[in-house]
């Protein structure tokens, strides 16, 4: 049964990283379009940059006071955090598994 539920939150992660897939990009086109320095900063190819994923995760887009790219960012934002949950707690469980195996 343990392993059933760590399944199920590897199934959370994979819906995670679909959202991810879908908002991750908006945003980053959104800022390539219209926020010229920022996208400098992020360079070519920001898609799994640990500079921008931080800039995401940190939740620095708000600074920007662009109500757009606030609605394309924190939903990325929220599926990058349920993948990470949905590792977290498939990981923990799989070794939960293991000690009491």
């Amino acid at each position: 049964m343990i392993l059933f539920f760590a399944l199920l939150f590897v199934a959370t992660a994979i819906a995670g990283f679909c959202a991810f897939v879908i908002f991750w990009p908006l945003t980053l086109v959104h800022v390539r379009d219209r926020h010229e320095a920022l996208a400098a900063e992020f360079g070519a190819g920001a898609f799994l940059k640990p500079a921008a994923l931080g800039w995401l995760l940190s939740g620095r887009y708000r600074e920007t006071h662009d109500s757009s790219l606030t609605g394309l960012a924190t939903p990325a934002k929220v599926s990058l955090l349920v993948i990470f949950f949905g590792l977290a707690c498939a990981g923990a469980l799989w070794v939960l598994s293991l000690v009491m195996a």
